[in-house]
């Protein structure tokens, strides 16, 4: 079966993750340091400053008519499958943060998702790149109609990066639950086989793109979709574990 747990029994990260929650809470927030490719990359804010993290996941709020508050009960759900299932101890509630928020440093993981257009001004898409290459991860999730409003924007942030294909031997699909064959399919869509795209930030996979998934309608209450079974909750729960631990994780020295 895929997402299957990387060893014996679902919590056998649970040594690795309570090593790496220590180091996360030593690491700062994410303006305390830059990698050799962020400092080329993007001069430091000026409003960002040396800040607490906060371990969970943050919902980015944007414009331009998609509904980026898609799926309610998505995040609570993955955040208490984090909690349950590994060492790691984010809160129980999800953040909403807005490109030009102060805040927004605090955040290890943004989440994007919708299933329209989105709008961003030149100032949001350069805070957009400076999150980014200073250790955040962004995961944008297809939740049907965003394609070709997020590849715009994603040639806007990084159009000296290309989007490509994360190979299936990335730890992304094998760090907690094993995933040999990619990405679960939890809705049809166009029918297409699911595709995860991103952009890599020197080894770092920065910016994680799922495209004929849906996973953040997988993640949702039991019952929301009454012909989905319970096995892609599951296996959509897992592979968004998969997620959370590689973007706090990938962020350490």
């Amino acid at each position: 079966m895929t997402g299957s747990p990387r060893r014996r029994g679902a919590r056998s990260a649970r040594p690795i993750a309570l090593a790496l929650a220590g180091a996360l809470a030593a690491a700062g927030a994410l303006v305390a340091r830059a990698d050799t490719a962020s400092a080329r990359d993007v001069a430091p804010s000026t409003t960002a400053a040396l800040r607490i993290p906060r371990l969970t996941i943050a919902r980015l709020q944007y414009d331009g008519g998609g509904d980026w508050y898609a799926n309610p009960s998505s995040l609570p759900n993955l955040l208490t499958a984090i909690r349950e299932r590994t060492t790691l101890r984010p809160e129980r509630t999800e953040a909403k943060v807005r490109l030009t928020d102060d805040q927004l440093w605090d955040y290890p993981y943004l989440h994007l998702t919708g299933h329209g257009a989105i709008t961003m001004s030149d100032a949001e898409v350069a805070r957009l790149r400076e999150y980014i290459v200073r250790g955040g991860f962004l995961h944008a999730d297809d939740n049907y109609g965003l394609d070709e409003s997020f590849r715009k924007l994603l040639g806007r942030v990084f159009p000296d990066r290309p989007l490509v294909e994360v190979p299936l031997s990335h730890p992304i699909y094998h760090l907690v639950y094993d995933f040999p064959k990619g990405l679960p399919k939890v809705h049809q869509h166009d029918g297409k086989p699911p595709r995860g795209y991103g952009i890599f930030v020197g080894d770092r996979l920065a910016v994680f793109y799922t495209y004929e998934s849906d996973l953040g309608n997988g993640w949702e209450d039991l019952g929301t979709y009454p012909n989905d079974p319970p096995e892609v909750h599951e296996q959509a729960l897992r592979m968004g574990v998969n997620l959370f631990v590689y973007a706090v994780t990938s962020r350490l020295p």
